[in-house]
């Protein structure tokens, strides 16, 4: 970048640092959403919860089937972004 360019966009460094930390941001939301670790405690804790007797087998499969379901779109997510 020439000088020239540099003086022409400089009032425009406030947008850019603005928008920057905004990616910033959304990439550090995206990693914590498709972050596979609280979905597969969650699985465990469903079925300590099943085997102690505190939830019944209905409402296991229904809650597994969704995170199950979660964990396929958080691993759809990081097969499309690794390639």
């Amino acid at each position: 970048m020439g000088l020239f360019t540099q003086l022409a966009t400089l009032p425009l460094a406030p947008v850019r640092g603005v928008a920057w930390v905004m990616e910033r941001v959304v990439e550090a939301a995206e990693n914590e959403y498709y972050d596979p670790a609280p979905v597969e405690r969650e699985l465990a804790e469903l079925e300590r919860e099943l085997l102690a007797g505190d939830i019944d087998e209905e409402t296991f499969d229904r809650r597994e089937d969704e995170l199950l379901d979660r964990l396929d779109e958080i691993r759809a997510h990081v097969q499309g972004t690794d390639t």
